[in-house]
């Protein structure tokens, strides 16, 4: 009998994060902060806001700082607590909610996205499950549910799986899987679409349209099977899209143009701005923050 509830999140981690290097040489990408939090953890947040209690990180070597950052720090914590710092002591216990669950297991290969799920088959099963992509930082708008919450909002009503999206500029498809959709029915959340076809990277001039899938999966354990049957594809790897294509073959697949602001913090550009703008948000530092950026004289 398949399985609905969405309890499990996959974190692909393994990634090198050459693009700052030298900071990532001895730290994971993941775990540079945005403010006061690393990037892995607003990801959790958002997976945990959405409901899901089990968390799967598919490592690589170097990062066993994410294993030890959602560990129990019992040293820091014997300080805090004698120190009198409740409230710093009860900010280091919140990483980690007594109802949240982690489960490590390895990548040995860069093969790409798609082999990265499959490392987490055996972790998953036969059940529903999230992806999430830490180098990209999804807020939800004011007020509003977050990112992965809307898409599983959605689940829970088709039971099919769920891709986030959003409009790219015509020049940046070769940078996403790029989807050609329609609108489901008058009446229908007008967000939500059924997807037709999905490309990995494809050229401008290719593209069957400028929707880009972000960072957010919700995918049926279907998926597996599919994944494992690619062979290489763009770059020499393994590609997550190719198996959502093979996928729709078998069932229907559905796009979520999202409510919210995704931040590229696989690039400098896009760390920087998610670190402006989240800063400026702060209730600790937002105001103080913004005097100092507003006295800035920019040539």
């Amino acid at each position: 009998m398949p399985k609905f509830t969405l309890n499990k999140a996959v974190f692909p981690v393994a990634g090198l994060g050459t693009r700052f290097l030298p900071a990532t040489k001895a730290q994971p990408k993941e775990m540079l902060p945005v403010v006061d939090k690393p990037l892995i953890q607003y990801a959790v947040e958002e997976a945990y806001a959405a409901g899901i209690r089990h968390m799967i990180f598919v490592t690589g070597r170097n990062k066993r700082a994410i294993e030890d950052h959602f560990d129990t720090a019992y040293e820091l914590e014997n300080e805090l607590e004698v120190a009198q710092k409740q409230e710093l002591l009860a900010l280091v216990r919140s990483v980690q909610p007594d109802d949240m669950n982690f489960s490590y297991v390895r990548q040995p290969r860069s093969l790409g996205l798609g082999h990265a799920v499959l490392c987490a088959e055996h972790l998953v099963g036969d059940e529903p499950f999230a992806v999430l992509l830490a180098d990209d930082l999804m807020v939800g708008p004011p007020g509003g549910l977050p990112v992965l919450a809307q898409m599983a909002a959605q689940y829970q009503e088709l039971h099919q799986s769920v891709l986030a999206v959003q409009e790219v500029p015509l020049a940046h498809t070769r940078r996403y899987g790029i989807v050609a959709a329609e609108a489901i029915s008058p009446g229908a959340n007008p967000r939500l679409m059924k997807v037709q076809k999905i490309v990995e990277k494809p050229a401008p001039e290719v593209a069957p349209s400028r929707m880009g899938v972000a960072g957010r999966y919700i995918l049926t354990p279907a998926i597996f099977e599919h994944i494992r049957r690619q062979a290489s594809g763009v770059g020499g790897e393994i590609q997550l899209t190719d198996g959502i294509s093979s996928l729709l073959a078998e069932e229907a697949v559905y796009a979520l143009q999202y409510q919210g602001k995704r931040y590229d913090c696989g690039s400098k550009e896009g760390f920087l701005e998610a670190t402006v703008e989240l800063a400026l948000q702060h209730p600790e530092v937002g105001q103080h923050f913004r005097q100092y950026l507003s006295g800035l004289k920019l040539d």
